[in-house]
């Protein structure tokens, strides 16, 4: 656990009263720590300013589920109220987080407007994001998947993947096997272009719900 006094600039955090500010705790965290477990009553709201963190849970066959994946943003908003966390948080990659304590969280949103109304439009848009990932998993093929993905998470035809391709399957809902013979059929049809982190629309912008 480190402490600094350099305050990140980021949008988000910028909106926080200085109190909130003051009572975060730096943490760095290694490759495979957990911030909490399930079943654990929530102590603490987690920024994650670098690195990545899951939050995971098993199947009823054994299987891992990821229910968020975050690299820059908040981490599990709802254990703002609950009473106990239902999933556990991994860290895939190391890197750095920042733990407001949930109480001081929680008083902040009830005095500053300002930083309530963030929280409530930060919420708005992971509830978008949310809903753009349960209708893509709910598409057959592994091709409107991915353009899917090109287009919800995409800027004017362009993604620039900021995760390794195996991560990115995962999310998907694919094996990386099947991620990458897709990536490589839809380049070939010239849907796509492929350049490393980089995939683009190749031509003219289709709906993903047009491709086999």
């Amino acid at each position: 656990m480190n402490k600094t006094t350099e305050w990140p600039e980021n949008k988000e955090l910028a909106s926080m009263p200085y109190a909130l500010q003051a009572a975060a705790v730096w943490l760095e965290v290694v490759q495979g720590a957990q911030l909490f477990r399930i079943g654990q009553p929530p102590r603490t709201m987690f920024y994650v300013l670098s690195g990545e963190m899951r939050l995971t849970r098993m199947s009823l066959d054994g299987a891992e589920m990821i229910l968020q994946r975050t690299r820059c943003g908040f981490l599990a908003e709802a254990s703002i109220e609950a009473s106990a966390y239902h999933c556990d948080a991994v860290a895939f990659e190391p890197g750095t987080v920042l733990g407001f304590p949930i109480a001081i969280f929680r008083k902040a949103l009830e005095v500053d407007v300002t930083f309530r109304k963030a929280w409530t439009s930060h919420l708005v848009q992971e509830i978008r994001r949310a809903r753009a990932r349960s209708e893509r998993l709910t598409l057959k093929s592994a091709a409107k998947r991915v353009l899917h993905y090109l287009e919800s998470e995409g800027q004017n035809g362009v993604l620039k993947l900021e995760q390794s391709r195996k991560a990115w399957s995962a999310e998907l809902g694919l094996s990386h096997e099947a991620l990458y013979r897709t990536l490589a059929r839809l380049e070939q049809e010239g849907v796509i272009s492929v350049e490393e982190n980089t995939i683009r629309f190749a031509g003219k912008m289709i709906n993903s719900a047009s491709v086999r």
